[in-house]
C-alpha cells in the first residue's frame, strides 16, 4: 500500500472520466431493526437501502479513473458491486473523498496557502501566503514571519484554498480500469447504505356503536442522506434481516469497489493556549452539523434546521402492493416515487371499514395493579386500559400482512374525529390476532392485593450442595392473591386478566378457571353493570436458601 502522497501523485497522472447521470433507480429500504414503534428522525434513521443504478460511461484505451458522482452519503464501501463492465478492475482506492474542511487541510499539508487574519477592533482583513506544516493534533503553518499555530495569534484566523485535489462535492465512487481500445457501455452498480428507514402508520375510527372500525395505513419512507432518488423505483422489506459484519459471501466473483461514505478524518483542530495563563483550558467545541442562517426552525438539540431540509410529502394516490420475498414481505411504490433527500414521504398502504371489533377490559398483570409486599394494604384502584380486537383474516375485512408500526386510534363525536390513544402495533401475519388499545377507563378500575403468604421452613427438605460443608433449604412459598374489577358502567363489560409468573412460579388453585394464552394463565371474567368483581387465586414457587451446619436434616 503507498502512502497518501504517492496515491494523490497517481490519481493526478491518471485519466479521469466521469461515468453519466444515474438512471433506472432502485431503493428498497430496509427497517431499523433497534426502532420499535416510535417515529421517525431524518438525523437518527437507523434502517438501511439497497441501491440500484444504470449508467452510461464511455471509456479511452488505457488507463482510466471512472468516478460515479451522486452516490447515497451512507454508502457502505465494502456492499458495492459494479457489474456489467467489459474489462476488469485494476484497482480499487478509496481515493474520492469528499469536499469538507478535514479534507481540505489534509490535502494541503505541504502545499501553498493564504492565511486570511482579520483584525477585531479594526476589521481589517490581512492575507499572509504560507505552507501548511502539519494537521496533527492542531494545524501548524509557515511564513516568512516563522512558525505559527492556527488561532494563537488572538485573532480570527482561516485559509484559503487554491485548490482541492481529489475532491468532490459529492459522495463519489471511483475505480482504475485498464482497457486496449475505447469501450462504451452501460454498468449497473448495486451497493448499500444507511440513512434510510420506513414506518408503518395506521389510523382506527371506532364507531359509535364500538362494534366496528375503519382501519387505514400509510407507509412513511425517510431518507436522511444528502442525496436525492428520482423517478426511482421504491420498495420496502418488512422483517428483522440479519446483517453480518462482513460482506457476503454469496456477492463473491462480482466486481467489488471502494467509494467513500461519511467522513471518518478527524476534525480541524485549533489547539493553543489561551493569552491568560497555561493553567486555562479552552473548552472544546463540537460541531455536529452546520446549516445555512436565515431559518427559523430549530431541531430538538437546538440546532437550526432549515424547513427544507426536512420536508414531508404525502401522496394519497399510490397504494404499496405486498409482495413475498423468501420469509419476510416486500411492499412495492407501483409507479416511480421521487425520493428525495431530506425528505419524509408517505404512500397509501390499506383502507378497510367496517372491521368487527370486540371490546376488552384488562391489565397488564396483577403487579402493575398495585401489589403489596405485605398482606391486606389499603391500596388504591387503577383504571382498567381498553383493547379492541378482531382477527386479521378475510372474514374480519383484513386478511393481509401488516407491518409494525404506530396506531391512533379515534373516536367520533358530532362529526369530529377525536384521539383516544396512540399505541405501538407489532408485525402481524395473517390469521393471528390483532388488539388495538385506545386507552384506560375511569369506569373500570382494578385493585390487586396479597392477602397472605405461607412459607414452609421447619419442614423444608435439606438440599446438600457441597457434602459436609454447605447445604440449603428448598423452601415451598404460598401467596394468596385478590383481584378486585369494579365496573362502573352501566353494561357488562368482558375482563381479562393475564399473569405474569416469573421463574417456577405456579397457579396452584383459584375461584374462577383460567386458560393460557400467549404462554401466560389468563381469567376472564363478565363483570354486570354497577358491579364488583373479586377474584381469588393461590401462587407457589420453590426457593433455595443456606442453612446452618444443625439445621441440616
Amino acid at each position: 500500500m503507498g502512502t497518501a502522497g504517492s496515491t494523490v501523485a497517481a490519481i493526478d497522472t491518471q485519466q479521469a472520466v466521469k461515468a453519466g447521470s444515474p438512471s433506472n433507480l432502485s431503493v428498497t429500504a430496509y427497517r431499523s431493526p433497534q426502532r420499535g414503534e416510535g417515529s421517525l428522525d431524518l438525523d437518527t434513521l437507523g434502517g438501511f437501502a439497497l441501491i440500484r443504478e444504470t449508467r452510461t460511461i464511455q471509456i479511452p484505451a488505457g488507463e482510466t479513473r471512472l468516478r460515479f458522482e451522486g452516490v447515497a452519503d451512507g454508502i457502505e464501501p465494502a456492499t458495492a458491486i459494479l457489474s456489467g463492465l467489459p474489462v476488469g478492475v485494476i484497482e480499487k482506492n478509496l481515493d474520492a473523498e469528499l469536499l469538507s474542511p478535514q479534507a481540505l487541510v489534509a490535502r494541503s499539508v505541504g502545499k501553498s496557502v493564504v492565511l486570511v487574519r482579520t483584525h477585531a477592533k479594526t476589521g481589517r482583513v490581512e492575507q499572509i501566503p504560507g505552507t501548511l506544516l502539519s494537521d496533527n493534533d492542531g494545524v501548524l503553518f509557515q511564513t516568512r514571519a516563522g512558525v505559527e499555530a492556527l488561532r494563537c495569534s488572538g485573532l480570527a484566523e482561516t485559509f484559503s484554498f487554491s485548490s482541492a485535489v481529489g475532491l468532490s462535492a459529492v459522495p463519489t465512487l471511483s475505480v482504475l480500469v485498464r482497457t486496449p481500445e475505447p469501450v462504451n457501455t452501460i454498468v449497473t452498480l448495486s451497493y448499500l447504505a444507511h440513512g434510510f428507514d420506513w414506518a408503518a402508520n395506521y389510523t382506527a375510527t371506532l364507531s359509535p356503536d364500538r362494534k366496528t372500525l375503519d382501519l387505514g395505513a400509510w407507509v412513511t419512507l425517510a431518507n436522511g442522506n444528502g442525496v436525492s432518488f428520482p423517478a426511482a423505483h421504491v420498495q420496502v422489506v418488512a422483517g428483522r434481516v440479519n446483517r453480518a459484519d462482513a460482506a457476503d459471501d454469496a456477492l463473491a466473483g462480482q466486481e467489488w469497489v471502494s467509494t467513500t461514505g461519511f467522513s471518518t478524518e478527524p476534525a480541524v483542530l485549533a489547539n493553543c493556549w489561551p493569552r491568560g495563563s497555561t493553567s486555562d483550558t479552552v473548552p472544546a467545541v463540537l460541531v455536529i452539523s452546520a446549516q445555512p442562517l436565515g431559518s427559523d426552525r430549530l431541531d430538538m438539540y437546538g440546532g437550526v434546521v432549515p424547513a427544507a431540509l426536512m420536508e414531508s410529502v404525502v401522496t394519497a394516490r399510490q397504494r404499496v402492493i405486498q409482495e413475498q420475498l423468501g420469509d419476510l414481505k416486500l411492499y412495492r411504490v407501483p409507479a416511480l416515487t421521487d425520493f428525495l433527500s431530506r425528505q419524509s414521504k408517505q404512500v397509501r398502504l390499506l383502507d378497510r371499514s367496517a372491521i368487527p371489533v370486540a371490546s376488552v377490559y384488562s391489565v397488564k398483570d396483577p403487579e402493575s395493579a398495585g401489589h403489596s409486599p405485605g398482606a391486606s394494604d389499603p391500596l388504591l384502584y387503577q383504571p382498567a386500559t381498553m383493547l379492541l380486537r378482531t382477527k386479521n383474516d378475510a372474514a374480519h375485512h383484513l386478511g393481509l400482512p401488516l407491518p409494525s408500526g404506530m396506531v391512533a386510534a379515534f373516536a367520533v363525536r358530532d362529526g369530529n374525529r377525536l384521539l383516544l390513544e396512540e399505541s405501538g402495533m407489532r408485525d402481524l401475519a395473517v390469521n393471528e390476532e390483532v388488539e388495538i388499545g385506545i386507552g384506560v377507563s375511569p369506569d373500570v378500575q382494578v385493585r390487586a392485593v396479597r392477602e397472605a403468604t405461607h412459607t414452609q421452613f421447619d419442614h423444608a427438605p435439606a438440599v446438600p450442595l457441597v457434602p459436609g460443608v454447605l447445604s440449603v433449604k428448598q423452601l415451598q412459598i404460598d401467596d394468596v392473591l385478590r383481584v378486585e374489577v369494579h365496573n362502573a358502567r352501566t353494561a357488562a363489560i368482558q375482563f381479562e386478566l393475564p399473569v405474569l409468573l416469573a421463574g417456577d412460579t405456579r397457579i396452584i388453585r383459584a375461584d374462577h378457571s383460567f386458560a393460557i394464552r400467549k404462554g401466560r394463565p389468563l381469567f376472564a371474567l363478565t363483570v354486570p353493570a354497577h358491579s364488583t368483581a373479586i377474584l381469588r387465586y393461590q401462587t407457589a414457587r420453590s426457593e433455595l436458601r443456606p442453612t446452618q451446619p444443625d439445621e441440616a436434616q
